[in-house]
C-alpha cells in the first residue's frame, strides 16, 4: 500500500463502523456503540491531519471522507431511533436533509456541470451540532444521563440548524444553477 494511500484506507475503516455501530444499538449495547462513535470521530480527525500534514490529500480522499461522515451521522441517527433515544421528526429531518443534499448534487452534476461545492458555515455548525447530539445521547445510553434539559436544549439546536442548512443548500444551488442556465441561454 502506497502511503498517501492511508487517509483513504482510513475513511474506509470509519465507513465499515457504521454496521457494527448500529447493531450495537440495536443490541442494547451502548458502550460499545459510544466506544465505536469514539473511535470514528478520531478516525476522521487522524485521516484529515494526515491529508494535510504530508500532502496526501487525493480527489477520492475528496469524495470519500465527506460521504463516511454522512453516512456515519445517517447510521448513528438511525440506529438511536431505532433504540427510541432519536425522535422520529428529527431522524426523518436529518435523513431528508442529506437525502435532498445528495439528489441537488446530482442533478446540478448531470443537468449543470461539475460540482465544486465547498461546506458553509452554517453546514459545518449543523454537522458539529449533530456528532455533539449523536455523542450526548450514547453517552445517556451508555453512562449516567446528561442533564435532561441540555439535551433537549441540543435537540432543539440540531432541528432548526438542520432545517436551515437544508433550505440554505437548495436556495444557494438553486440560484447557482438558474445563473448558469441564463448565461447558456443568453449565448
Amino acid at each position: 500500500m502506497n502511503l498517501r494511500q492511508l487517509p483513504n484506507v482510513i475513511t474506509g475503516v470509519r465507513m465499515a463502523l457504521v454496521v457494527p455501530l448500529v447493531w450495537s444499538l440495536h443490541q442494547g449495547r451502548y458502550g460499545l456503540a459510544l466506544g465505536l462513535a469514539l473511535v470514528a470521530g478520531a478516525s476522521d480527525a487522524i485521516d484529515g491531519w494526515l491529508a494535510r500534514q504530508f500532502g496526501w490529500r487525493t480527489p477520492l480522499g475528496s469524495l470519500l471522507d465527506p460521504i463516511a461522515d454522512k453516512l456515519l451521522l445517517v447510521g448513528s441517527f438511525l440506529g438511536l431511533w431505532l433504540v427510541g433515544a432519536a425522535p422520529t421528526w428529527l431522524t426523518a429531518l436529518v435523513i431528508g436533509r442529506d437525502v435532498i443534499i445528495v439528489a441537488g448534487a446530482i442533478a446540478y452534476h448531470n443537468l449543470i456541470g461539475p460540482l465544486q461545492g465547498r461546506p458553509t458555515l452554517i453546514s459545518k455548525a449543523t454537522t458539529v451540532a449533530q456528532i455533539a447530539l449523536v455523542l450526548a445521547w450514547l453517552v445517556d445510553l451508555a453512562l449516567p444521563p446528561l442533564p435532561a434539559l441540555a439535551v433537549q436544549g441540543l435537540l432543539w439546536v440540531v432541528g432548526l440548524l438542520t432545517a436551515a442548512s437544508g433550505i440554505d443548500y437548495v436556495v444557494r444551488w438553486g440560484l447557482r444553477a438558474r445563473r448558469v442556465l441564463q448565461a447558456r441561454h443568453h449565448r
